[in-house]
């Protein structure tokens, strides 16, 4: 079987090897994809100070300029992910390379903040694309005995790439101008394109049967799109002008489309409901709502959100307050955040294996306190902060901190749920950490106050800045206690051939009174009392395989988002 003009089919070739040729042309190629995508979005938190001088754009714009492109990624990855499953992924990865290639184009020559935002949105669909078929492609190509191996070092590349961000962009800024943070993208892009045109092989999922579900992503897009137009027009920067008029209008403008993302966000969930029913024909769903059924994923959901929502809240305004308030140029900025990417390329590995040793409570539970302590910390970098006092303690103590919290998540994540939903279960928290990521960069300056003009005055928002610290604290120690109190010590350890949600179920039943050996399929058809049967256990202790080997992720996203 061969894949036709669209390259060579997996079934047609032997299985890629790590240490040959054939095994090194397929890291290089979704290295670069995923790697462009990571460098391009920690770029641009470094630039946005710039952006907003060479556009004469308000706060929202800049909120936007960030909050466009997480939204298209957060609301369409699932898609894609399904698309390339069918389509082929191989296909799919190359239109995202060139789609995100043809949007960062347009970044870069963007005349004014209103191109930018769209050509961002834009990006963001390219992102979804491309992103999950990165490491699909890896997984498919590899084999078996080599696939562990192969993720980690894509997902440890990756995290170089991502690291290569902040100092990059400052970098280019400082030299070049910002629009070569996007134009940058351009010769990226052909590189991927010609490798991935040779040496990538053709794969998809032959058994799925069923549509994808577009109306689920559309209104998944809206709920966020409309939430997150509320909560940026909440610090009254959607509307022009600053009269009472005007600021009525963006009031309502507003109002109407927290209304309208609620109603999405409802429409969604009775999509997905109805999709779900025994029997139903159509799209699949794109939530399936069963790997819920497990609480040890439902509460890591949680703590994954009030995580990001820190990280994403701390990441866009930290590089705006050394920028405007401190005087830090654009590399030095860049550069302040060099303690974070150290201590999660060279801890993270390490914080993986503590948590298969002792479990992922403790570790989870300190990162996140360590974390608000150098958010807390953050509430001192003010006008004339030095760097040494005031700002590289706060962002090691941060960076030492999600050091702990990453790989310990993501193989949480992993391990949270039935082996057959482990790739669901990953897209799952996927959204649910880009969402907060998106949530904090749209509503963190209405909740401090911070004014669609506050962010160039250095007063106002250093006032606002220190705010936000304390609320980014406020949540990482609410993911302290989420982890300290309902995280299961056993989730990592390869005790049994068992998931945790079967772990539940047999508990649940013993409280009962019950056998543990009839099935309890009230988990969507999961069997939660019996055992896993071989392949089974071989797939669910490789996915926690894969994450541990993930440490050197980047900040603010896990193994599985390149």
């Amino acid at each position: 079987m061969t894949g036709g003009p669209h390259g060579p089919d997996q079934a047609s070739r032997p299985p890629a090897r790590l240490g040959a040729a054939s095994g090194r042309w397929v890291i290089l190629a979704t290295v670069l994809g995923s790697g462009m995508a990571l460098l391009d979005a920690t770029a641009v938190n470094v630039a946005l100070p710039a952006i907003g001088r060479g556009l004469h754009a308000s706060l929202a714009g800049l909120q936007w300029v960030i909050s466009g492109y997480i939204l298209a990624l957060a609301a369409l990855i699932l898609l894609g992910g399904s698309l390339g499953d069918r389509v082929g992924r191989r296909r799919i990865f190359l239109t995202g390379v060139a789609w995100f290639a043809l949007a960062s184009a347009l970044c870069g020559l963007a005349p004014d903040i209103g191109v930018l935002i769209a050509a961002r949105v834009l990006q963001g669909i390219g992102g979804a694309l491309l992103v999950p078929g990165s490491m699909a492609i890896i997984s498919a190509a590899f084999a078996a005995a080599d696939r562990p191996a192969a993720i980690g070092a894509w997902s440890g590349l990756g995290g170089l790439a991502s690291a290569a961000g902040p100092l990059l962009g400052g970098w280019l800024v400082t030299t070049l101008g910002w629009r070569w943070v996007f134009l940058l993208n351009l010769p990226i892009a052909a590189v991927i394109l010609a490798v991935a045109h040779r040496h990538l092989p053709e794969s998809r999922d032959r058994l799925v049967t069923r549509r994808f579900d577009v109306l689920g992503a559309v209104l998944a897009a809206l709920a966020l799109a409309g939430i997150s137009y509320a909560l940026i027009g909440a610090s009254g920067g959607s509307s022009g002008g600053g009269s009472g008029a005007g600021r009525a209008d963006a009031a309502l403008a507003a109002a109407l489309a927290a209304v309208a993302g609620l109603a999405a966000g409802a429409g969604f969930l009775v999509v997905e409901r109805r999709r779900q029913r025994p029997g139903a024909r159509g799209p699949a769903p794109m939530l399936p709502f069963a790997v819920f059924a497990s609480r040890q994923f439902t509460v890591i959901n949680l703590i994954t959100f009030c995580v990001y929502a820190a990280v994403g809240g701390t990441t866009f305004l930290l590089v705006l307050q050394l920028q405007v308030s401190d005087g830090f140029s654009a590399l030095a900025a860049g550069a302040s955040m060099l303690p974070v990417t150290a201590a999660l390329l060279v801890l993270s590995p390490r914080s993986a294996r503590l948590a298969q040793r002792i479990g992922p409570r403790w570790p989870i539970a300190a990162g996140a306190l360590i974390a608000a302590a150098g958010l807390a910390a953050m509430t001192r970098i003010g006008p004339g902060a030095g760097y040494l006092a005031e700002v590289a303690p706060a962002v090691t103590a941060f960076g030492l901190g999600m050091a702990l919290i990453v790989a310990p998540l993501t193989a949480t994540v992993l391990a949270s749920a039935p082996a057959r939903y482990a790739g669901v279960a990953s897209g799952v928290n996927n959204a649910v950490a880009r969402s907060a990521n998106l949530l904090a960069v749209a509503g963190l300056p209405a909740a401090v106050g911070l004014s669609a003009a506050g962010y160039r005055v250095p007063a106002d928002l250093t006032r606002g800045f220190h705010a936000a610290m304390a609320i980014c604290a406020g949540a990482m120690v609410v993911a302290a206690v989420l982890a300290a109190a309902t995280v299961d010590e056993q989730v990592l350890r390869p005790a049994g051939p068992r998931s945790v949600v079967q772990a539940e179920g047999e508990r649940r039943r013993r409280r009962r009174g019950l056998p543990v050996v009839p099935p309890d399929r009230r988990a969507g058809g999961e069997e939660l009392g019996r055992v896993l049967a071989p392949d089974e256990a071989v797939g669910l202790r490789l996915h926690a395989d894969d994450a541990g080997r993930a440490g050197p992720g980047s900040l603010g996203l896990h193994p599985d988002q390149r």
